[in-house]
Order: structure tokens, then C-alpha cells, then sequence
């Protein structure tokens, strides 16, 4: 079963979390695996996809953002878009659209950044929102300050995090085609603000306990994990090896908490207010060269057919109020 575990180190403004995507993850490439028109990722894909599930689930977990976490990248490359969404109840769904061949150790700048034209790029869609607000979007590129191609998608995101957030963040992100996992440290705000336990640290007492010594070390101790012991090792161990000399504080899941787990939130009425927005004349074009039309959620693979007689309903009344319809197939 999928797993996320907070925890802050006692008495240091240093807080951390870490993820294990299993069931679903698994569920995820299920999916893509059965849809006979896109098969299966290819390796490098399916591995970049799911280290960016991982680090979308532990951002989510880590601002407590009542909406969606949207992570996406989208370059020139085979791979045109990767997007992975993640609800604040930690339900998630994630996709690639692989539009060319590529190598079976295909690197993150040869996937989605040919020409240094790739961004990352990571939105917040309030659940709730006020008339006229828009999601909150930073975008960052896929290369350093030197116009260098960045290879590690923990380095995109560890300089989002400073750059959106001010907050030093170290990632280890890794997968394969059973887990996806990740490890976020983070140094905490000072001056003013209290940690994830609740007790403050003053600005005068920053220089005291060596706020950035204590976040380098345990920021260096995390590093050292490699891929093969954050997809094999349990998290109790994997704590146990990097922080043994440190004081943890773990912290349970909060009434109504769930694990991370796969939802897709496609729905028939979406897909018919989207053929709504086609306009009648081009449904009716589409009709007329086949006897139905046709719509396949890309994240779970669901298909939703609409005959003459649906398209015509659409037209005829509110999309809300036809959203029966015909059944998914």
C-alpha cells in the first residue's frame, strides 16, 4: 500500500517527508500498459514519470493546499508534456504524451529538452475560488544559470523551492515499474513562524543553533541515499540509516487523513461540456464521417462514446442535465 510519512528533527527548524508509491503507482502504468493505441512507457519514461508523482505527492503533502498540485513538463523533445495532478486528499492520476522514439537510457534534457526549450512548471488550483482568481503558476527551466541542460528533475524542483518559496529543499526522487519514492528535506522559516510541531525559533537565536549547519548536514545525510535503497528499503529503515544519530519526531496522520492512492476525476459531463465547446457544426461534421464520437481519458485510459443521438441532447439542453448519457466502454 502507498505510504507518505512527515517528520521534523526535534528541536532543529529542519522538517522532512517520505513517499512510497505502490498500488498506485502500479495502477498508473496498468493503465497506460492496456491502451492498445499507446502501450506501455518506454523505461526512461515510465521513470521520470513517476519520480515526478512522487515529488508532486510530497509537495502537496508539504504546503496544505486546499485544491489541486498540477506538475508538468513540456518541452521539444519525444516527450511533449508530462503532467501529474494531486488532490489535497492525496487522490492522484499522472500522464506522458510520447510522441517519438528515444534511447533506453534517455536522459531528462533528451526527453523533454532537445533544444533548451523545456520548462517545468507547477500550478495551484484553489478547490474554491474566488470570482475572477486564477491558479497560481511558477515555471521554471529545464537548465542552470550557465544555460546548462539539467539532468535530475530533484534539481529543477529543489531550485522552484527557492525561488517560489525561499525555502532551502533537498529531494531524492526515484522509480521503476513497482514504486515510486521520495525524500524532502526542508529547512523551516524563522523569523516569526513556527514549525511543523508548533514551537517557534526566534531570529536572535538563529545564529545560536546554526540553522544552516544543522540544514547542511542533515541535507548531505539525505543525499547520500542511493535510488536502490529508496525503491527497496522500507521507510523505517531507510530513516534509521540516514538520521540515526538524530532526533526524529514522527508525526501520525491526522483524523481523516488517507494514503496517497489513484483517482481520476474524468467524468462523462466533462467530456461533454469539451465536445459542447467544439460547436454544433463541427460535431456534426465529425458525425457524419463516423457513427459516433469518441473520447478517451488520457490518465486512466476511460473511454466515453457519444452517438447521434447524445451529440444532439448536448445541443438540446444544459450539458449538466445530460450528463447520464450513454455509459462509459
Amino acid at each position: 500500500m502507498s505510504e507518505l510519512h512527515k517528520f521534523l528533527f526535534d528541536g532543529l527548524p529542519v522538517r522532512g517527508a517520505i513517499v512510497r508509491l505502490t498500488d498506485a503507482w502500479v495502477e498508473i502504468l496498468r493503465r497506460r500498459a492496456s491502451n492498445s493505441v499507446t502501450g506501455a512507457y518506454p523505461v526512461p519514461v515510465q521513470d521520470m514519470l513517476g519520480e515526478m508523482t512522487a515529488a508532486a505527492t510530497l509537495m502537496q503533502s508539504n504546503i496544505k493546499f486546499d485544491g489541486a498540485l498540477v506538475l508538468q513538463i513540456f518541452g521539444d523533445g519525444p516527450v511533449k508534456v508530462a503532467v501529474v495532478e494531486v488532490q489535497s486528499d492525496l487522490t492522484l492520476r499522472a500522464t506522458a504524451t510520447v510522441a517519438g522514439d528515444m534511447a533506453s537510457d534517455a536522459t531528462l534534457s533528451q526527453m523533454v529538452n532537445a533544444s533548451n526549450q523545456g520548462r517545468c512548471a507547477i500550478t495551484l488550483d484553489p478547490k474554491t475560488k474566488f470570482p475572477g482568481q486564477q491558479p497560481y503558476q511558477g515555471v521554471v527551466p529545464l537548465f542552470d544559470d550557465h544555460g546548462r541542460p539539467i539532468e535530475k528533475l530533484s534539481e529543477v524542483l529543489e531550485h522552484y523551492m527557492l525561488q517560489s518559496e525561499q525555502l532551502d529543499t533537498t529531494l531524492v526522487l526515484a522509480a521503476n515499474d513497482k514504486v515510486a519514492a521520495g525524500l524532502l528535506i526542508q529547512r523551516l522559516p524563522m523569523a516569526g513562524q513556527g514549525n511543523l510541531s508548533g514551537s517557534m525559533v526566534s531570529k536572535e537565536n538563529e545564529d545560536a543553533i546554526g540553522v544552516n549547519e544543522h540544514y547542511n548536514r542533515i541535507a548531505t545525510l539525505a543525499s547520500s541515499l542511493k535510488r536502490e535503497e529508496l525503491l527497496n528499503l522500507d521507510v523505517d529503515t531507510i530513516l534509521r540509516r540516514l538520521f540515526w544519530e538524530e532526533q526524529l519526531v514522527r508525526f501520525e496522520p491526522l483524523e481523516g487523513e488517507t494514503a496517497p492512492r489513484f483517482v481520476c476525476s474524468c467524468s462523462r459531463e466533462r467530456v461533454a461540456r469539451m465536445i459542447v465547446g467544439l460547436g454544433r457544426d463541427e460535431v456534426e461534421t465529425i458525425l457524419t464521417e463516423r457513427e459516433d464520437i469518441e473520447v478517451a481519458c488520457e490518465f486512466c485510459g476511460v473511454q466515453y462514446r457519444f452517438d447521434p443521438v447524445d451529440a444532439a441532447e448536448l445541443f438540446a439542453e444544459p450539458v449538466q442535465r445530460v450528463a447520464g448519457g450513454s455509459t462509459p466502454h
